[in-house]
């Protein structure tokens, strides 16, 4: 590990369920490590982004959406993203534009209240809104807590990112450098393979599909002579209807499944992948403390 010393530190991107938190990684680091789509509770897991620039090192944090838990799962989801709280040099939340706070919104920002970090007001999505909706917004969450620095921003045209990345530089402390330059995350491959996947799921099925869906990489080989990557994974389900439903008639949806995740994970990794995928069925595993554990989630 380089010491030398430069602008670094770490930085969560917290709010609510699909607010666009892991677009902005993305967007952010110019690369995608983070999976989306357009439903909520899509991020499980602290995501890890490191962004290096001229003197500077940011690490970010994509955080799961905080909201009321209902599952094990789900309480697992929230204490990841509150927990962040207190392992950052500054906290990014993130809300809508265009909308009022809710209960959610109150919630989280009561939390912050008991932090003594700069906190950064976020408001995504303002390519969706009139310009005129975001003056009163604006005013109101200035009611609510003293933000440090406050930005309307799109995560996805990336509309004000570099005001947003030049206040963080200002915020952060002199530090080392805590990755080497050529790190974008430190997510191993068979995580971000599993995550590719779950994406594709939630991309191509019913609503009520994703949330009752985990996947899991049973192996995961390189074969050097062959130049190819193996990869054999379990998409988990709570029930029969809902195998029948990834599956698809004759397998068409499975198949259409594992043909995209493979091809972005080839374009990822520069090399030919080989995509096996299984579905099995196993009732309440979101609440299954032993299945949950299999699966990676530190309970």
């Amino acid at each position: 590990m380089s010491v030398d010393v430069l602008k670094s530190g770490f930085v969560s991107i917290i709010g609510r369920p699909n607010v666009g938190k892991s677009t902005l990684l993305n967007t952010l680091l110019g690369e995608k490590i983070s999976i989306v789509s357009d439903k909520p509770q899509t991020t499980r897991n602290k995501i890890l982004g490191v962004k290096n620039m001229q003197g500077a090192q940011v690490i970010f944090l994509d955080t799961p959406g905080i909201y009321k838990p209902r599952h094990k799962l789900n309480e697992y989801m929230v204490r990841v993203a509150l927990n962040t709280l207190d392992e950052v040099d500054i906290i990014s939340f993130m809300v809508e534009a265009g909308g009022v706070s809710g209960p959610g919104d109150r919630y989280i920002i009561e939390l912050l209240g008991r932090t003594q970090r700069p906190v950064f007001l976020l408001i995504n999505k303002i390519d969706a809104v009139q310009k005129s909706t975001l003056l009163p917004q604006i005013d109101e969450y200035r009611r609510l807590y003293r933000f440090e620095e406050i930005f309307p921003i799109s995560a996805l045209s990336g509309e004000n990112l570099d005001g947003l990345t030049d206040a963080i530089l200002r915020h952060l402390p002199e530090g080392p450098r805590y990755f080497p330059e050529d790190t974008v995350t430190d997510q191993p491959m068979r995580f971000i393979a599993a995550e590719l996947v779950r994406e594709k799921i939630f991309q191509l099925t019913y609503e009520e599909i994703p949330y009752s869906i985990a996947v899991g990489i049973e192996e995961f080989r390189e074969d050097k002579e062959k130049n190819m990557v193996f990869i054999r994974a379990v998409i988990f389900v709570e029930r029969d209807s809902q195998k029948g439903i990834i599956i698809g008639k004759g397998g068409a949806m499975l198949k259409k499944v594992g043909r995209l995740a493979r091809e972005e994970l080839e374009a990822i990794m520069g090399i030919k992948v080989f995509l096996e995928l299984w579905v099995k069925v196993k009732a309440g595993w979101r609440s299954d403390d032993r299945i949950l554990r299999m699966l990676g989630y530190k309970l």
